[in-house]
């Protein structure tokens, strides 16, 4: 099943509302609840990018692009947690594009909360250095982005344009959300466990995590600096890899001419029991569908030192958590969430010895998971267990990307698939380390296809 953008209207009273075709309607307390939606229409940065090269658009009239869904949906979505009052365009690669940052970056014109009210008057000095970067190829910033209390698990108010009464995923919840919103043609978020992936996932939208430490991490706010990475949320595989080449100077850019069938692995792991029916269907039903398409597709087993991260990942995180916000629990603990509170407090079990032998299993799985590619290009398995679920209260579960954030490889969401109800169903791809051009070129042959075959 492929997602569908149509909407019916329903009257209900003497209010007309625009609902989704697979929008429902319950009866609760006598009166109406309506499962709602706003039309997701993504802006490309690389369309604007060409309109812009040929004349067709200014970068003033690319950056007012956004201004009428903002205007519409942003009390709805809740993606930004602060504006500029002006937005002017700049000279480079992504003039016109605005960018919206996540806001665990600094950013020397605007506050940077990390979601935490201890934040509240934060105003950095300097920007992060992967703002930085943007601003010397021409971006314009769009605004901060809602982040999870830092970056953790803990939700804030951003809703799924999919669906208002579903998650949009996090820790990158308002740059995911934004992006699919129509708010900003790309924006930068953050993963630690599955923060880029599973909220891009989850709001329908392309969403890559480089190899680690191809972005710069300088005046981000971490949790966890041994896992940490920058990502790009897009419209798509080939804006989000547009964006990361101008930012980062890469050859990341896909190329549209010379697409070649990959090798595709359908990675089978200890985590594919948790995948619920629709998407653990949407990965069979990819494995037939990319070799009619041409390529070539196998099954790869994940050997045991590779499995093995799966367990390293907690202890790693946890122990580096525990140290990254130790100011914040010491000096303001009653401003911390009770669930991020306790769960710093139960860190402090964990000791030098454990966190060590963490990181050795870590670097033993980053050195075996070489040989996973011995026989393919890249690696396909599900962004997250299934669709986003119908509740505010969680984030959902990092446990398909929590491994590979682990050893440092790249790792994109490939959008385009839907569930039975019609929200979003994430594609996982997953290439060997520093080879982030070949795992967004096969990324872009797969989204291509799933396009084309809508």
């Amino acid at each position: 099943m492929l997602k569908t953008s149509n909407t019916e209207w329903l009257q209900i009273g003497f209010r007309s509302i625009a609902l989704p075709l697979q929008g429902t309607i319950c009866v609760s307390n006598g009166g109406y609840h309506v499962s709602t939606s706003i039309p997701c229409k993504p802006l490309s940065a690389l369309a604007i990018a060409h309109e812009i090269a040929a004349g067709t658009l200014s970068p003033v009239e690319a950056l007012k692009l956004g201004e009428g869904a903002i205007s519409a949906y942003e009390d709805q979505i809740h993606a930004f947690t602060a504006r500029p009052d002006t937005m002017q365009p700049a000279k480079g690669l992504l003039s016109g594009i605005a960018v919206g940052i996540k806001d665990i970056f600094d950013t020397a014109d605007m506050p940077t909360r990390h979601g935490s009210p201890i934040y509240q008057d934060n105003q950095p000095p300097a920007d992060a250095a992967i703002v930085t970067q943007l601003k010397n190829v021409g971006a314009t910033i769009a605004g901060k982005t809602v982040t999870t209390e830092y970056a953790w698990f803990q939700p804030g108010p951003t809703r799924n344009p999919h669906n208002l009464n579903h998650t949009p995923g996090g820790s990158s919840s308002g740059s995911a959300a934004g992006v699919a919103a129509g708010f900003f043609p790309a924006a930068i978020g953050s993963q630690t466990g599955g923060s880029v992936l599973r909220p891009a996932a989850f709001c329908g939208v392309a969403g890559y995590k480089p190899s680690f430490r191809l972005f710069p991490t300088i005046g981000m706010k971490h949790f966890a600096w041994s896992l940490d990475t920058p990502g790009v949320f897009a419209a798509s595989v080939a804006d989000a890899a547009f964006v990361a080449a101008a930012c980062s100077g890469r050859d990341l850019a896909v190329n549209e001419r010379t697409q070649t069938p990959p090798v595709i692995g359908i990675y089978r792991g200890s985590a594919d029991d948790q995948m619920d029916n629709d998407m653990a269907n949407a990965i069979d039903q990819m494995a037939k569908r990319a070799k009619a398409w041409g390529a070539a597709v196998r099954t790869i087993a994940g050997p045991d030192a590779v499995e093995a991260a799966r367990n390293a990942h907690g202890p790693i995180q946890d122990y580096e958590a525990r140290i990254a916000l130790a100011h914040e629990l010491r000096t303001a603990p009653d401003q911390l969430s009770p669930n991020l509170r306790a769960y710093l407090e139960q860190a402090e079990a964990i000791t030098p010895d454990t966190y060590d032998a963490a990181r050795r299993t870590a670097n033993k799985a980053r050195k075996a998971s070489h040989d996973l590619f011995q026989t393919c290009d890249v690696l396909l398995m599900p962004s997250a267990p299934g669709a986003a679920a119908a509740s505010l209260e969680t984030t959902g579960d990092s446990v398909f990307n929590r491994m590979w954030t682990l050893l440092g490889v790249p790792a994109i969401n490939v959008p385009g698939m839907v569930d039975k109800d019609g929200m979003p169903l994430g594609l996982q791809l997953v290439a060997r380390f520093g080879r982030d051009r070949k795992l967004l070129q096969a990324a872009h042959w797969l989204e291509t296809r799933i396009n084309r075959d809508q």
